[in-house]
């Protein structure tokens, strides 16, 4: 059964330092139906002496599918990745959605300087096309820092591009800490086309750097200031198709036990969708 609205996702990186074993028995003790995948954790289980049967065996027998692969960067002609875990090519993401399936890819802008944007949407339209070929979805995330900072500007990209697998991947933290309103995103993003959603919460005020509070100090569903009932409304009454996937990076979160963790957040997003009814 596809994933789809209502069913929880467990991101990577919520859970960044578990092996594929640990995560599915996490995401099984949360209430999940999904994991987002980072491509490090696919070679790493394949280290691990896992085949892609035993992979694809691990998630059918514990109900689990793969949502996105996270984050694609080379796209686009001349980005690149200084960080390890995110150097994947978008052949090696069609390899692994071959090898066990995955539902799309999330795709992100970060390159030394800014693209055109008739470039920006011509690129796009194309990674569409060739993720179109291997039946995945491909949403676009847009970050307070980079060039495609907001929703607004990511569905700008989508429109332009005008694939009808293409779509925007809203996650909250960025929501929160970039420009555009709650109203806003109502108003000028079409909710149907927002195809997968990272949960996560955050205090009022930014921290100086905000890179490094995303990474490190992202808060539960429920344990700061975003008003997550009111976007899972919006989402819900929308038509959103995107499965509810839910990304917390944080330092304290990382101490514990992934099962605990994954009980957490299971229970944080489910009350906030509980709110959301209200």
């Amino acid at each position: 059964m596809a994933l789809g609205p209502g069913d929880l996702v467990l991101c990577a990186g919520t859970l960044q330092n578990a092996t594929l074993r640990e995560r599915v028995t996490a995401a099984v003790a949360g209430g999940f139906r999904g994991l987002s995948l980072f491509a490090s954790d696919y070679r790493r289980a394949r280290e691990d002496g896992l085949s892609d049967a035993d992979i694809r065996a691990l998630l059918d027998d514990h109900g689990l599918e793969i949502a996105e692969l996270d984050p694609l960067i080379t796209w686009l002609p001349g980005a690149v990745s200084a960080i390890p875990l995110f150097d994947a090519s978008e052949d090696e993401f069609y390899a692994i959605r071959d090898a066990i399936g995955a539902r799309s890819i999330n795709a992100i802008v970060f390159t030394p300087e800014p693209v055109e944007d008739a470039a920006l949407a011509a690129a796009f339209a194309a990674l569409c096309e060739r993720g179109a070929a291997h039946e995945m979805l491909v949403h676009l995330e847009f970050m307070p820092w980079t060039q495609v900072a907001s929703a607004v500007d990511a569905w700008d990209v989508v429109r332009r591009a005008g694939h009808p697998n293409g779509g925007i991947m809203l996650d909250t933290w960025h929501h929160f800490r970039g420009s555009v309103s709650d109203a806003e995103l109502a108003a000028k993003v079409p909710t149907e086309r927002i195809f997968a959603v990272q949960l996560d919460d955050a205090p009022a005020e930014a921290e100086e750097d905000v890179i490094a509070e995303t990474l490190n100090r992202r808060r539960l569903p429920g344990d700061g200031d975003i008003d997550l009932p009111a976007i899972l409304r919006m989402l819900r009454e929308g038509g959103s198709p995107a499965p509810l996937g839910v990304e917390v990076f944080s330092e304290a979160l990382f101490a514990l036990p992934p099962s605990e963790v994954a009980a957490r957040c299971g229970a944080a997003t489910r009350a906030a969708l509980e709110a959301s009814q209200r």
